[in-house]
């Protein structure tokens, strides 16, 4: 496993300005693990000094390592070609957002799935 966290530019999909929200929590962690990391999500505004793009928009975003999802399955469908496009290393499905559908669809592009806590991996040292 690769160890040095600031290589693993990870995509927060789903990101939130709320701070009750697991997604910004999951955020603040990126931040400090110093994880560099790109805000995605379908409201405007910025998390931690950087601006959130517009899902809607399928922004081209390049060497992304990781998407982390904060979406539940009925909103991820139409998302998933994008996320798969961007060649993401893994994505992580967070409680919540587990999708046999998508994870196997990701599979099949060879991307490493993982049903788990961005929080928790982070946390012991398995992200």
């Amino acid at each position: 496993m690769e160890n040095d966290l600031t290589k693993k530019k990870t995509l927060i999909v789903g990101v939130s300005q709320n701070t009750s929200r697991y997604a910004y929590s999951a955020t603040e962690m990126l931040q400090e693990h110093k994880v560099p990391f790109v805000p995605i999500g379908i409201n405007k505004g910025e998390v931690f000094g950087k601006k959130i793009k517009n899902l809607r928009e399928k922004p081209e975003i390049s060497n992304v390592h990781t998407v982390t999802l904060y979406i539940n399955p009925e909103h991820q469908k139409e998302w998933e070609d994008y996320l798969i496009s961007l060649k993401p290393k893994r994505i992580i499905f967070n409680p919540g957002a587990e999708n046999q559908a998508f994870a196997e669809k990701a599979r099949k592009e060879n991307i490493e799935v993982k049903n788990a806590c961005t929080m928790v991996m982070l946390s012991t040292d398995q992200f």
